[in-house]
């Protein structure tokens, strides 16, 4: 039955300042990682690659019950641009993968793949370049559910999360694969296909690329400096925090400043094909006609501050009756949310995620019935002795 919480309880306040002080102290949890190559990956083009490397993270280990089926895995799904150990960070981690926590390692196991297109999983920058298959969000949930199935052997997941592009990859596992979860919590996104502003701003960063003479229609021998100018300053908007940046940069230097800084940073990082691949994967996708599909317990969440997916739209009161076992959850804007990227603060969300687990925590087993002893009833003969002259 669908649940929409317009707001959470006052008690958020006390969660929000727990969290934080939590999620400042620590470091990376221990975690190993690992490559899976998918031979012969067939795209939804057509294309076909001989060997698709799939890069992956993974804190705990598999429990597999009497019949071998993985009963505690968690599947987590990064954002666009994003990568599995984005998810090590202490606003998520020390939050949630620490020992006591929602998702304890030594209780769940946990796996946080490389999207295709992203991190160390195969993407254009490795050397093809825009002969690289041009990929959508169908693949890359295909790619992961593969990398499960065959590459980690895991059969069953106990949840799967996913943030912004991991939030729309969620609907689409839940709805090509209804079966393999118990729980969906999306992050950030919409079922819906792409359009408006949010389309808007990714049609602006393509097109900027693709404009740049630099470009070279993606031979460049060194990165497009200004379309990347342009891509970095489309990224922060779109993942901006209206109430965090007031307080962090209250004058006009100091935007400046924060400026310069975040496109220098973006800058060393950003590879133009790369990024034109992975914004460009969004392009097809509309998950809302399958949402009856899904019969996962589904918690979705959503923030009202984000500037990529604004609840003023009512998408999300529009699609969120249509899945059959499903609860909608709206963070308030307040100056412990992060816009967008809230995904990503677990303090702000976890008492959801502790409601989702304990929904899809499985029955437990029927108490042992110990047989009472049975009291068997002693047959006592009684003969008369012999004569002691008996036989003589």
């Amino acid at each position: 039955m669908f649940r929409q919480i317009a707001v959470l309880t006052a008690a958020l306040g006390l969660l929000l300042s727990a969290g934080a002080s939590q999620a400042a102290v620590g470091s990376e949890p221990p975690h190993q990682e690992g490559d899976y190559v998918i031979p012969f990956f067939k795209f939804g083009t057509g294309e076909v690659m001989e060997k698709l490397r799939m890069h992956y993270t993974t804190l705990g280990a598999p429990i597999r019950d009497k019949k071998g089926h993985v009963t505690n895995a968690v599947l987590v799904i990064h954002g666009t641009g994003g990568t599995g150990r984005q998810f090590l960070r202490p606003q998520f981690a020390n939050v949630l993968m620490v020992p006591g926590g929602l998702l304890d390692p030594a209780k769940y196991y946990i796996i946080l793949p490389d999207g295709i297109g992203h991190g160390k999983s195969s993407k254009p920058s490795d050397g093809l370049r825009t002969r690289f298959p041009h990929y959508d969000y169908d693949d890359m949930v295909e790619a992961e559910y593969r990398l499960l199935t065959e590459g980690l052997k895991v059969d069953h997941l106990r949840v799967m999360m996913g943030t912004s592009l991991g939030c729309m990859n969620a609907f689409v596992m839940g709805e090509t694969h209804p079966d393999f979860m118990d729980g969906l919590m999306p992050m950030a996104c919409e079922p819906s296909a792409l359009a408006g502003r949010n389309r808007l701003w990714r049609k602006f960063l393509i097109d900027a690329i693709l404009a740049d003479p630099d470009w070279d229609e993606g031979n460049y021998q060194s990165e497009p400096q200004g379309a990347l100018r342009e891509a970095a300053a489309l990224l922060s908007i779109a993942g901006s925090a209206p109430i965090q940046m007031q307080k962090s940069m209250p004058t006009r230097a100091e935007v400046d400043a924060y400026a310069e800084d975040y496109v220098a940073d973006e800058l060393a990082s950003l590879d133009a094909n790369d990024l034109l691949y992975q914004v460009s994967a969004s392009r097809n996708y509309d998950a809302s006609a399958g949402l009856s599909k899904i019969t996962a317990k589904v918690m979705w969440v959503n923030s009202a501050d984000d500037f990529v997916n604004p609840p003023s739209l009512g998408l999300s009161e529009r699609f969120a009756p249509m899945i059959r076992n499903g609860s909608y959850v709206l963070i308030p804007e307040s100056e412990m949310s992060h816009g967008h990227s809230s995904h990503t603060w677990a303090m702000l969300w976890q008492d959801k995620l502790k409601e989702l687990l304990e929904a899809t925590a499985p029955p437990p087993p029927p108490p042992v019935v110990k047989a009472k002893p049975v009291k068997r009833r002693v047959r006592v003969r009684h003969e008369t002795p012999e004569s002691p002259d008996a036989g003589h």
